[in-house]
C-alpha cells in the first residue's frame, strides 16, 4: 500500500547574503515526509537542520527548489488563502523554551494567540475552554493560564510550547531540538508527550536534532545532513544498525554508552572531509541496501555495495 506524501522538499537552497558575502545554508536537499510519521533530521551544530525546519514554516524564504505541502507549492508567494492554511495546519516547537516565549504575556495569551488571529468568530468562553484543554493535554493545570514565563521551570515552559502549537490542531509538527535545552530527568517525559499526542490526534513530525540516540527512540526515519546536504537517509533502526557514510558512523560513535567498560573500550571515530575525491567524479543519491540511501560517486558507490549489500 502507497502511503500519502504530506510534504515533499525538492532541491531546496537556502542561501544567505549578497553575491559577494553568498553562505549556502542549505545545498540540493530532496526527502518526502509520509503522513502520520515521524521523519528525524540530524546533523551537527551549523549543519543546516534548523534552516530546512524554518525555510518549511516560510520564517526565512529559499532561495531555490520547492516545498510541497498536499501537493501544492508553499515557499515563495502563495495565495492568502493558501498561507491562513499553512498557518494553522503546520506549527513548530522552538529550540530554547524561553527565548521562543513572550516574558511580558501571560500563558492565557501566549497559548491562544493564533486562535485569536485565525478563528475571529471564537467565543471568550469558548477560547478560554480550549487553552485550559491545551494544558491538560500536556500535563499542567489550568490554573497556570494566569501566570508568566518566568514563573516555571524549562520543562514546564517547554510544555507551554508545545500547548501553543498543538491548540491549532495542526497536521504537521517541526520539533526544533524540543529537548536540547532540558534536563535530562524531564526529556523522556517530553518526547513521550510527543509520542502520546501523534497516537492521539495523528500528527505527523519532522523532529530535528543532533543526538541520534534520542532519534532512534522518536522517529520511523532519519536523514543525515552535514554543511547544508542530506548524505544519507534511511529508516532509523536499518540506519543505526547499518550507517554506510563515514560521517554517519562518526556520529554514531560519539553516542555514548551507559556501561562504563564498553565506553571506555569503544572506538571513536573522527570524520576526515578528504576521503571523499569529487574532483572529477561527482556525488549522487545511491541505494546501496533497500530503502537505505547514501551521497556517492560512482567509486565509493562500488565500494558500499562490496561492504554493505545484503
Amino acid at each position: 500500500m502507497e502511503r500519502e506524501v504530506l510534504l515533499d522538499v525538492k532541491d531546496l537552497d537556502v542561501t544567505f547574503g549578497d553575491r559577494r558575502k553568498k553562505y549556502e545554508a542549505v545545498k540540493k536537499v530532496n526527502f518526502k515526509i509520509y503522513k502520520g510519521e515521524t521523519f528525524g533530521l540530524v546533523g551537527e551544530s551549523g549543519s543546516g537542520k534548523t534552516t530546512i525546519g524554518r525555510a518549511i514554516m516560510r520564517i526565512i524564504p529559499s532561495s531555490g527548489g520547492d516545498i510541497l505541502y498536499k501537493s501544492q507549492k508553499i515557499n515563495g508567494k502563495i495565495p492568502a488563502e493558501l498561507d491562513r492554511k499553512v498557518i494553522k495546519e503546520i506549527q513548530m516547537i522552538f529550540q530554547d523554551p524561553q527565548a521562543s516565549l513572550n516574558e511580558r504575556a501571560k500563558v492565557d495569551y501566549i497559548i491562544s494567540e493564533g486562535l485569536m488571529n485565525l478563528e475571529k468568530g471564537l467565543s471568550e468562553s469558548e477560547r478560554k475552554k480550549r487553552v485550559d484543554q491545551a494544558l491538560l493535554d500536556v500535563g499542567l493545570l489550568p490554573e497556570f493560564a494566569c501566570r508568566f514565563p518566568h514563573e516555571f521551570s524549562g520543562g514546564q515552559r517547554q510544555r507551554i510550547g508545545i500547548a501553543r502549537s498543538l491548540i491549532m490542531n495542526p497536521e504537521f509538527v517541526i520539533a526544533d531540538e524540543p529537548i536540547s535545552a532540558l534536563d535530562v530527568s524531564v526529556r523522556a517525559q517530553v518526547l513521550n508527550l510527543l509520542a502520546d499526542m501523534q497516537k492521539r490526534r495523528q500528527i505527523t513530525y519532522l523532529f530535528i536534532a543532533h543526538d541520534l540516540s534520542v532519534m532512534r527512540f522518536i522517529t520511523d526515519r532519519i536523514a543525515v545532513i552535514r554543511k547544508g546536504e542530506i548524505v544519507e537517509m534511511a529508516e532509523t533502526e536499518e540506519l543505526i544498525t547499518h550507517a554506510i557514510h563515514p560521517y554517519t558512523r562518526a556520529l554514531l560513535s560519539a553516542i555514548p554508552m551507559p556501561d562504563p567498560k564498553h565506553e571506555k573500550e569503544k572506538k571513536l571515530l573522527v570524520y576526515d572531509p578528504s576521503v571523499h575525491d569529487y574532483s572529477s567524479d561527482l556525488p549522487s543519491w545511491q541505494e546501496i541496501r533497500p530503502e537505505h540511501f547514501v551521497l556517492a560517486n560512482k567509486k565509493e558507490e562500488a565500494e558500499y555495495r562490496k561492504l554493505y549489500r545484503v
